[in-house]
């Protein structure tokens, strides 16, 4: 069993909920409202919901900052300080070296290339590491290391698949192979980083977007070789542009700045949001208390930029 120590400030007593976001931009609508129904499905639990910046990767300079103001001007409110991945990576790597202690990773040096075309293969599920440097002895090993290529760690996995119980879909099995816990640049991957802090901070309960359904038997695998619980997952349908596509900038004015620049209220465009999941509330608080799992869309929300929030007309 891997140790993971908590951390007393952020550990709470009847577990946690949390949102999660990458700094790599402007939160969108769909983001929003994934954010919402994190609260959402916290608060109605009696949960704490805590905020974790997952700024490993892919960071633009003051968008972690916007993204917290943001959730803030449409009512959401947090426990504890906001936690950052960058200020973590001892734990991260404490993880490592207990999985490498027994047994259970190997170096990788496959580029991204080799993997999409060994994937295509039909040996695998689609997307799958094929394990092709599993059994690399180690002369081949050394040739990779003097030829520069970097080296990334993986998990040796035992298991094919595992089975995670999902409060929307059920259960759900899904493919696990050898995932990559510490990247070629040496950062910690995210598959890694994610199941570690949700366990040290005692978040039991993720809510977050369907696209992350089938990675998540992965990090319950995962965490079951750490020793670590499994939280309780509930992945909630995305904001989709009209063309079935993930929505994105490029959809139109669909952040919060946009909306106001427009002549929206922060308010208003919350209700937008509540209006998306069958609700009229102007409130976070108004929404609480009305708010029920089994009354939710179970499909994508498909945001019509001609169909969103119009700006009041002038006296």
């Amino acid at each position: 069993m891997i140790f993971v120590p908590t951390d007393p400030a952020l550990h709470p007593t009847a577990g946690a909920g949390r949102y999660a976001p990458s700094p790599s931009g402007d939160l969108h609508l769909g983001n929003l409202r994934t954010a919402l129904l994190a609260w959402l499905f916290a608060r109605s639990t009696g949960r704490r919901f805590l905020m974790r910046v997952e700024d490993l990767d892919r960071v633009r300079p003051g968008a972690a900052e916007r993204q917290l103001a943001d959730l803030a001007a449409i009512g959401l409110d947090w426990d504890g300080p906001v936690v950052r991945q960058s200020e973590r990576l001892p734990r991260y790597t404490a993880a490592i070296e207990q999985l490498t202690a027994a047994g259970r990773t190997y170096e990788c040096f496959c580029t991204r290339r080799e993997i999409q075309q060994a994937a295509t293969a039909p040996h695998g599920p689609m997307g799958a590491y094929p394990g092709t440097c599993r059994t690399l002895t180690a002369a081949a090993r050394a040739r990779h290391l003097a030829d520069g290529r970097p080296a990334a760690l993986r998990l040796r996995a035992d298991v094919t698949d595992f089975e995670i119980v999902d409060e929307l879909h059920g259960p759900y099995r899904g493919a696990v192979d050898d995932l990559v816990l510490r990247r070629g640049d040496g950062m910690p991957a995210y598959n890694l980083a994610v199941v570690v802090d949700d366990a040290a901070q005692g978040i039991d309960q993720v809510v977050r977007g369907d696209d992350l359904l089938s990675s998540t038997p992965r990090q319950a695998y995962l965490a079951t070789l750490l020793g670590l619980p499994v939280p309780r997952y509930a992945h909630v349908p995305l904001a989709l542009n009209t063309a079935g596509q993930r929505l994105a900038k490029r959809d139109g004015a669909v952040t919060l700045a946009d909306r106001v620049a427009l002549g929206n209220t922060p308010e208003q465009v919350f209700g937008l949001l509540a209006g998306s999941l069958g609700y009229i509330a102007s409130s976070p608080a108004q929404l609480l208390c009305r708010f029920d799992p089994a009354r939710l869309p179970r499909e994508p929300w498909i945001v019509n930029e001609n169909g969103l929030l119009q700006p009041e007309a002038g006296p």
